[in-house]
């Protein structure tokens, strides 16, 4: 190459020729195999996400119906164990013996049942002896009275609490033993 203007001149008209003709659509078939492969990957790949949101969206649905259903059906088990004792309950209600042994014993079947049903439901009671220390995640401490046992241990227990599956539905309500 020499540094003469005009040369330099006649190259560019060479680069302005090839421009002009590879700006005219002179294209090669290689290009539009190329062209034609990329439109086709981004079509399937349009689809697959089309294809993954829509799965997302059914996984989301069932699992928001078996959640509906898990929360309708989750005690049915449980309500049918009650219902033995509601019907000792209605039956109770029908007696005009009068006989009151006979229904102090019903009574007592029926605790039984409601707690055997209770018991197989993981339904515990929660029921501190005297003298057993203050637990605030047990028991619910609703006064202090002047006792000989140690400050902050249960004096009186005026409520049974409840748990299930050891998790605290109802604490047990509770006098504790006053400071000294």
């Amino acid at each position: 190459m020499s540094n003469d203007p005009i040369q330099n001149d006649s190259n560019l008209d060479d680069v302005s020729a090839v421009d002009t003709v590879a700006g005219e659509g002179v294209e090669t078939p290689a290009v539009d195999d190329q062209l034609a492969n990329a439109l086709a990957d981004l079509d399937k790949a349009r689809q697959d996400v089309l294809y993954a949101k829509a799965e997302m969206d059914n996984v989301r649905r069932r699992a928001a119906e078996e959640n509906d259903k898990a929360r309708k059906f989750a005690v049915e088990k449980f309500a049918r164990e009650l219902l033995s004792v509601k019907d000792a309950l209605e039956m109770a209600q029908l007696d005009n013996t009068g006989n009151f042994e006979a229904l102090k014993m019903g009574v007592d079947l029926t605790h039984k049942a409601l707690v055997s049903a209770f018991e197989k439901f993981e339904l515990t009671d929660i029921a501190p002896a005297i003298g057993d220390k203050l637990d605030p995640h047990l028991h619910q401490a609703i006064s202090m009275e002047p006792s000989e046992q140690e400050a902050n241990t249960v004096v009186r227990v005026l409520q049974r609490g409840a748990a299930l599956s050891g998790r605290v539905l109802r604490p047990a309500m509770v006098i504790v033993a006053a400071p000294k």
